[in-house]
């Protein structure tokens, strides 16, 4: 099997779940081509990267040749050529919200992808095409489908998804083999939209459980340590976590709160902190790779993360550092939000707030913090439960259903 990937960037520090999926496909004997829209211009990149097979083309170098590519699929392919063309540019329900190509944008995309797929054939033809996210990824991989009648699907996760059209998202999805997404909740709004016979699929992201394990040693902070990992924007609810932070400070309880990564909120972030008094409890430390990361949360005391749905609709759908924490053991403060409570059982797992902002938050930290016998249950409950979502099983899935629509188009 030869499956072709396009990505809107690569590679990504915050779609460490991407790579993730690749080297596991990869694993199981999977050929991946990689075909990025643009290079992520990211200082820090994740050191299994390296272990990346798949080559990957970037359809921004500026040394790609951009005539030919249009000239050998039009020569061989005249029909396939020109219907695609006029069907990006006569489809104008496809474009628009979070999609950023206009349609002689995308089709130039997928041609120079559906070209290079029928001129450098790996050992094995490539059999399927997967598109990460439903924006112009998912666009450009239903183009580069009717170029060249690979079959395709997409996966759709947050931002992509509730911020297209209605629509858009329902032309991809006739057009497609299946659409796959991370949580139920995800599944529920594609369903309340689509109205193809297309398959849903439902496959979490999987994490690296050879990687992510409780430590060998207890936890032993003289100061208890309150963990948060994610990009610094506004639907990861930070500034309620920093509120919370302040009226535990104002209840005089001894803790550090460490936040790990970066994003364009992170001055205002700092300021928000500083203007709270909370030099001395909260720091922000910046980006970090996984392999940083593990150490950092295996020591934590409690890992908090209070996502939010944003007014214009954007929302996660289940962190991947949610797992990861999990994975070592760190019991878990979160939010009903997109599949959180799919993945944390409150009371179970962790502790989950349903309203309330930073009064509840703050109650549910302060809970943790008082009890060091309950957050070695929660946090041992959290790691037996990580194990459902291992990167291996998410991958054997992914796999069945490129096989299957292999199958199918034959």
């Amino acid at each position: 099997m030869s499956v072709a990937y396009v990505l809107r960037s690569w590679p990504r520090l915050s779609q460490t779940f991407v790579l993730n999926e690749i080297l596991e496909l990869e694993r199981i004997g999977v050929q991946v081509s990689i075909f990025a829209l643009s290079r992520a211009a990211e200082p820090l990149v994740q050191s299994q990267v390296a272990d990346v097979a798949a080559p990957v083309q970037y359809l921004d170098d500026p040394h790609r040749a951009r005539l030919q590519p249009h000239v050998r699929l039009a020569t061989a392919s005249p029909r396939r050529y020109a219907s695609t063309m006029a069907f990006a540019l006569r489809h104008e329900e496809l474009f628009g919200g979070y999609t950023r190509s206009t349609a002689l944008q995308a089709f130039d995309a997928a041609v120079r992808i559906a070209s290079e797929l029928q001129r450098h054939p790996r050992s094995a033809p490539v059999t399927h095409i997967h598109a990460h996210f439903a924006h112009d990824p998912a666009l450009i991989g239903l183009l580069v489908h009717r170029l060249t009648n690979i079959p395709f699907s997409f996966t759709a996760h947050a931002r992509d998804l509730y911020q297209i059209p209605d629509a858009a998202l329902n032309s991809r999805a006739r057009e497609a083999a299946a659409v796959v997404t991370c949580c139920r909740s995800n599944l529920e709004h594609i369903r309340s939209v689509v109205t193809t016979p297309t398959p849903i699929e439902l496959i979490y992201h999987g994490v690296d459980l050879r990687r992510f394990q409780p430590a060998l040693v207890p936890r032993d902070n003289e100061m208890p340590v309150i963990l948060s990992v994610g990009r610094l924007v506004e639907k990861k609810g930070f500034d309620e976590l920093l509120h919370a932070c302040a009226l535990l400070a104002a209840r005089h309880r001894p803790f550090h709160c460490e936040i790990y990564g970066d994003g364009p909120r992170r001055d205002a972030l700092e300021n928000l902190r500083d203007q709270l008094a909370l030099q001395e409890y909260v720091h922000f430390h910046g980006a970090r790779t996984q392999a940083e990361l593990l150490p950092v949360y295996q020591r934590a005391d409690v890992f908090a993360l209070t996502p939010r749905v944003t007014d214009d609709g954007d929302r996660d759908g289940v962190p991947n550092v949610l797992f990861e924490a999990m994975a070592c053991g760190t019991p878990v403060v979160s939010t009903c939000v997109g599949g959180i409570p799919e993945v944390v059982h409150d009371g179970r797992n962790g502790l989950l707030v349903n309203g309330g902002g930073a009064e509840a938050i703050a109650a549910c930290l302060s809970d943790l913090l008082d009890d060091a016998a309950r957050r070695r249950q929660l946090g041992a409950a959290a790691a037996a439960g990580a194990r459902r979502f291992d990167g291996h099983g998410a991958a054997v899935q992914l796999a069945a259903l490129f096989t299957h629509s292999t199958r199918a188009a034959a």
